[in-house]
């Protein structure tokens, strides 16, 4: 009988052999040729699961991004009592890809971004891993200001936004030696610190400040 292939294990295993080759060249260091011998399988194993070297790449990039989404939701279940802004704390840190055992996740994650400029279905892929996480966040702020002075004031759609450009940032400072990881997870902190904190606005009055006439 012929022997079985994993279909589904096999382009794994090639997407695995393009974050090494991402890590160590760059995307632009990324051939099919190279590929299928890192990932030890042959050219024709690697056309007949991607049919063009852009097919890979977003399977790639999706694979990243189920890998820091599923790290996510484990951080968001893994204590059912920790409080919302714990968990989005938590959430913003795996986003941040800070750990050092991240760091070649950071740097094959960086990598897509900059070739999502030129790519419409990497930036697409991108957009729908940002959305994903956006709307968690959303939630997490929603639920951890309820009940807040401020909690009116503020728009946590917006601050979802705010904090998941933030954490992309981080990523890229941090990689480039601007900031060290534990300085980044400071600016990170002091940002949800500051979002807890916040005071709130006093009503807005369109013909003067308040109390005048």
């Amino acid at each position: 009988m012929p022997r079985q292939v994993d279909h589904a294990g096999r382009r794994r295993l090639i997407a695995e052999a393009v974050c090494r080759l991402a890590d160590e060249r760059g995307l632009e260091g990324v051939t099919l040729r190279d590929v299928a011998a890192r990932a030890q399988v042959s050219m024709g194993a690697v056309q007949r699961c991607f049919h063009t070297k852009e097919e890979m790449l977003v399977f790639t990039l999706e694979q990243i991004g189920e890998r820091i989404g599923e790290r996510v939701r484990a951080r968001l279940v893994e204590s059912p009592a920790q409080s919302a802004g714990t968990a989005l704390g938590h959430a913003a840190t795996e986003v941040s890809l800070l750990r050092e055992e991240h760091r070649a996740e950071a740097r094959v994650w960086l990598a897509f971004v900059a070739q999502a400029a030129v790519s419409e279905p990497l930036a697409r892929t991108l957009t729908a891993n940002y959305a994903s996480l956006q709307e968690a966040f959303t939630r997490l702020i929603t639920e951890a200001v309820e009940g807040a002075d401020h909690a009116a004031s503020l728009d946590p759609r917006r601050e979802a936004r705010t904090l998941l450009a933030l954490a992309d940032g981080l990523t890229a400072h941090v990689l480039i030696g601007h900031l060290t990881a534990r300085q980044a997870h400071e600016v990170l902190d002091a940002h949800l610190a500051g979002l807890w904190e916040r005071p709130a606005r006093p009503p807005h009055h369109p013909n003067g400040s308040p109390g005048t006439r």
